[in-house]
């Protein structure tokens, strides 16, 4: 797993843009369900644009449900009238950006749901990937670097076990703003990360043992400090 596009999140305005050209795109084309978008290189030229600008866009339409991305076949208007669709659109680039408090309650909750889930579902595959994350996490910080990223990724990882993907993509849209605040903030500066280390061990046993309710408490635990020290930001 990579997160070199996420840790550089595109300003929001250039995304709402972006969002607003393709409803433009769809309209004027009369795009209907089940059309094909152009690719995401033609629309970063059309639109003088990175790729990964465009890709985040398209990921944004495609969790509120307006578009599908198929791999190795492109993207899809959703199944979802016209009126409909320009009304949501409205209401996305209406959205305010997050503060701190809200993408920490947000994850939370969020997380609680998919350690749950991935005790119950996770694969062979899912358990490597997961130890795989947490031991470039402890690495990193027995090594006294910055761990954020790695940090993210495993919790990813653990998204990606819960075997639902809407959960995942939520995670792949807020993560961006989450390490920016990480950073703006220095939580990973007030000592969590050596106990992150032991927190994210017992996660990852609950979930390899297939206890959904011990995964789901042992998160709730790694997340006590980090909300008590969001709440008490001025």
């Amino acid at each position: 797993m990579k997160l070199e596009i996420l840790t550089k999140p595109e300003n929001s305005n250039v995304q709402k843009k972006i969002i607003s050209k393709i409803r433009d795109l769809i309209n004027l084309k009369n795009l209907e369900p089940g059309d094909k978008l152009p690719s995401e290189r033609m629309l970063s030229e059309k639109f003088e644009v990175s790729r990964s600008s465009v890709r985040e866009a398209i990921q944004k339409l495609e969790f509120y449900g307006l578009l599908n991305s198929i791999p190795q076949s492109g993207t899809f208007v959703a199944n979802i009238g016209v009126i409909a669709m320009n009304g949501m659109i409205e209401d996305i680039l209406r959205l305010e950006d997050p503060d701190f408090k809200s993408l920490v309650e947000t994850r939370i909750l969020l997380e609680l749901k998919t350690a749950r889930l991935a005790a119950l579902r996770r694969t062979d595959k899912d358990l490597v990937e997961l130890k795989a994350a947490l031991e470039a996490y402890e690495e990193k910080v027995l090594n006294g670097k910055d761990a954020v990223q790695e940090d993210l990724l495993f919790h990813l990882a653990i998204a990606k076990a819960s075997g639902n993907s809407s959960m995942n993509n939520f995670m792949l849209i807020i993560i961006p703003e989450i390490i920016t605040n990480f950073e703006k903030y220095h939580v990973c500066d007030k000592g969590l990360s050596h106990e992150g280390i032991k927190e994210h061990k017992a996660i990852f046993k609950a979930i390899e043992k297939g206890d959904p309710k011990l995964a789901k408490q042992k998160m709730k635990e790694h997340f006590k400090v980090l909300y008590q020290y969001c709440y008490n930001l001025k």
